[in-house]
């Protein structure tokens, strides 16, 4: 599908591709969807019956399931501080960020936006995906995975940059990876102290979801 331009909104046919849970690839381009947060990749949340579910695979899931073979369009609410666009995007005419955090696969990501936030009280109610028993937020998960991996980092710089098939890729101490990745300078391989760092030096996040090509 060719891609066209208007009033400031992207749509995408093949080049298209899920980040994780809550960032999308467009034509080269990344979104971050705005007013949510869904849970990280290797991330696993409470079930209602005792036990744990793999809450961070279901988002991403979710989302390909969303945004596949259908026309995306996403607006452009600025920039975050890793260069990222802040949208909302819709599929087929459906609000995406909507539809996530109405299934209990994100949540209302209120430190930056109440736009969700109906949304979020009423998926709750009635105990959708994260909100079937008590669980860790993600950005929780994301603080208290750091605060492990920063008593190991040399320099307090606990993101690894690494080099594989994929190219240069860096891994947050939330990434599923994270543990089996290994740092070798000999190879140009370094550690970076924040994701603006990786990125600035031309490094990006893992995929989690599937490739279209």
């Amino acid at each position: 599908m060719a891609l066209s331009l208007d009033c400031g909104a992207v749509s995408a046919g093949d080049a298209l591709q899920v980040v994780d849970g809550d960032t999308l690839d467009i034509a080269g381009k990344r979104y971050r969807l705005h007013g949510i947060d869904a849970p990280e990749a290797g991330q696993k949340c409470r079930s209602a019956g005792g036990g744990n579910w793999s809450c961070g695979q279901a988002a991403i899931a979710t989302l390909e399931e969303l945004v596949t073979d259908r026309r995306v369009l996403c607006d452009d609410r600025g920039f975050d501080d890793y260069g990222r666009t802040i949208a909302v995007c819709f599929a087929d005419g459906r609000d995406v960020n909507h539809e996530l955090v109405a299934a209990g696969l994100a949540w209302a990501f209120r430190k930056y936006s109440e736009d969700y936030v109906d949304t979020e009280d009423q998926a709750r109610k009635l105990k959708m995906g994260i909100w079937q028993a008590p669980t860790q937020t993600a950005w929780e998960y994301r603080a208290d995975k750091w605060a492990v991996a920063l008593q190991a980092a040399p320099n307090g710089c606990p993101i690894k940059g690494n080099i594989s098939n994929g190219g240069k890729i860096y891994h947050a101490p939330w990434s599923p990876w994270y543990m089996k990745t290994k740092v070798s300078p000999e190879r140009g391989e370094v550690w970076f102290c924040d994701e603006a760092e990786a990125v600035k030096a031309g490094w990006r996040a893992p995929y989690w979801g599937a490739r279209r090509m």
